[in-house]
């Protein structure tokens, strides 16, 4: 399935491995995916918000959140977004290396779409990756920008 337009992705993720290998597995599809990284919570709500160097952003399709995050960690970036009426119809997948019960449950509290538990192997990492592109990609509809 070829998209019409470009899918935009904002990646808040501040082990640069995880980030790069993230990009270069959700830009291997056969339509255009555009992958933004931001290594920080403060700099993804900046991001969000067309704040400072972020002027330029283009809303995101689909947000990829960690949430051991320097600066504001992900639970705090996830309930602004929740909270801001701009911003709350913006899907939200936790991606992080927690699998605490309490993380999980507060993330979903708050108005996670998603919440997935980041592999160890690099197989199961490209599977989940793989399984986001075929669900959120191809199947899944978004209102406009």
């Amino acid at each position: 399935m070829i998209r019409s337009r470009t899918f935009e992705v904002l990646m808040v993720e501040d082990d640069p491995g995880d980030a790069e290998l993230t990009q270069e597995l959700l830009e291997e599809v056969d339509f255009a995916v555009n992958v933004n990284v931001v290594d920080d919570g403060v700099k993804a709500v900046a991001y969000l918000r067309h704040e400072g160097d972020y002027t330029w952003a283009v809303r995101p399709d689909l947000i990829l959140l960690d949430l051991n995050l320097p600066r504001k960690d992900g639970r705090e970036v996830l309930q602004e977004i929740k909270n801001d009426h701009n911003l709350k119809h913006i899907p939200v997948i936790i991606l992080t290396t927690s699998d605490a019960d309490d993380d999980i449950l507060k993330s979903y509290k708050l108005g996670a779409s998603a919440f997935i538990t980041k592999p160890v192997s690099l197989e199961q990492f490209t599977k989940i990756v793989d399984s986001i592109q075929n669900f959120w990609f191809t199947v899944v509809k978004f209102p406009p920008r």
